[in-house]
């Protein structure tokens, strides 16, 4: 039976991690070649100089500054909350897939359900300003791929990851639930409007991070939150993403330890479609539902049995039929990227019914870049279906949408 380290122990760990200067592979080289955190501080500095340079050597054998001191007490006091956790190198409840990686975090502080870190994992991740179409598809497929056993794991940010994690939440206290990995130390929320959800993923899921308490949001750390997305996975989905992304990082580095890497392909007219189709000429997998991924890597373990609706990503409202690569080819009066835009759209000029925040523009900011019936667009909208209608009649004649056979709306290529 594993035995809990003593606050001593603890303490020897947090320092290891606070150290100025020392780093998850320094930190790895020196347990493997001495022993446990309190070993380390007890060796000497010939002993030391074999693993870190001497200047590195020489701090770790001065006595504890007051600084690093207070931020152990104030961990120590954090850890004593219910649901709180410290996972060292050390723990048997480390989890074992972050052990594939360069750089396995030294620690992760955890609140939440710990234990769903060994859990087979699937990633999501994808835009913050993503379109409402790509929220509704990382909400379907993480609810049914949690319902099918697999934790989603994703970066609780704005747009998709938030979307992910709501959608794993759905599925219910029986499914595989959900992981949010932290920029940020765990006891702060970025972006703060994700407060509740970080909350109730603390109740149901579990929120994790490497980051010592009361690290802000700075952007050179949201890389080393992807590498630990990534390492927990067995296959990464990136749902929307323009050419530029860290979304991209997260596939790369998922590409580099040998995990899958899945893509939703979008409208070829989307600027967050870029970043998708690039994945999948680089030779991600072409999903257009859940079930192609769960089948792709195998069932997890025993879940909840499939439900019709769950097979498909599902957009909101009426709106379930499913992405296809080739959406501008769905009716005849959507425009083919051959055809030329209209005189308006070929000028480059801002209209003044697509200026910001107009009625119109916002219908527009609904629909996104996939096809999506009224049903839908006045869901996401709030309008009214008069007004909504006619904001439709109006953009239709300004050759900005275009209403396909099915009745569904097609925004065009100029907006």
């Amino acid at each position: 039976m594993h035995t809990p380290p003593s606050s001593d122990e603890l303490s020897a760990w947090l320092r290891l991690t606070l150290e100025p200067g020392l780093g998850p592979v320094q930190a790895r080289g020196l347990l493997a070649g001495i022993g446990l955190p309190q070993d380390i501080y007890a060796s000497s500095a010939a002993t030391l100089t074999r693993y870190v340079p001497a200047e590195l050597a020489a701090q770790l054998r001065r006595p504890l500054s007051s600084e690093i001191q207070a931020c152990i007490e104030r961990t120590l006091q954090w850890l004593a909350e219910p649901g709180h956790h410290l996972i060292t190198l050390a723990d048997p409840a480390y989890p074992a897939a972050l052990l594939d990686t360069h750089d396995p975090p030294t620690v992760l502080y955890a609140n939440g359900r710990p234990e769903l870190l060994n859990r087979p994992v699937i990633a999501i991740v994808g835009a913050r300003n993503a379109t409402p179409g790509g929220c509704d598809n990382a909400r379907a497929f993480a609810q049914y791929l949690a319902g099918q056993g697999w934790c989603i794991a994703s970066g609780l940010a704005h747009g998709i990851d938030a979307a992910a994690h709501q959608g794993a939440l759905a599925a219910g206290a029986q499914a595989g639930s959900t992981i949010a990995v932290m920029g940020t130390g765990i006891d702060i929320v970025y972006p703060s409007a994700n407060l509740a959800l970080a909350r109730r993923i603390a109740d149901e899921g579990v929120l994790v991070s490497e980051l010592p308490l009361g690290t802000p949001s700075i952007s050179h750390q949201f890389p080393r939150r992807n590498r630990i997305v990534a390492g927990l996975a067995r296959g990464v989905l990136v749902v929307e993403a323009a050419k530029q992304s860290g979304s991209l990082i997260t596939a790369r580095l998922a590409t580099e330890l040998g995990r899958e890497v899945f893509s939703i392909p979008g409208s070829i007219h989307s600027p967050l479609s870029r970043g998708c189709h690039a994945l999948i000429r680089q030779g991600a997998k072409l999903v257009e539902s859940g079930q192609d991924i769960h089948e792709e890597l195998d069932r997890p373990g025993p879940g909840p049995a499939d439900s019709q609706a769950a097979l498909e990503p599902a957009q909101a409202g009426k709106d379930k039929n499913r992405r296809r690569a080739g959406t501008a080819r769905q009716g005849s009066r959507t425009q083919n990227a051959a055809e030329p835009l209209s005189a308006s759209a070929a000028s480059g000029a801002q209209h003044p019914l697509f200026a910001r925040n107009t009625p119109e523009a916002l219908v527009l900011q609904a629909l996104g870049h996939d096809p999506a019936d009224a049903d839908t667009l006045q869901s996401r909208t709030g309008m009214d279906i008069s007004q909504l209608g006619s904001l439709l009649l109006r953009l239709e004649l300004e050759e900005a949408v275009a209403r396909l056979e099915d009745g569904r709306y097609q925004r065009l290529a100029a907006h």
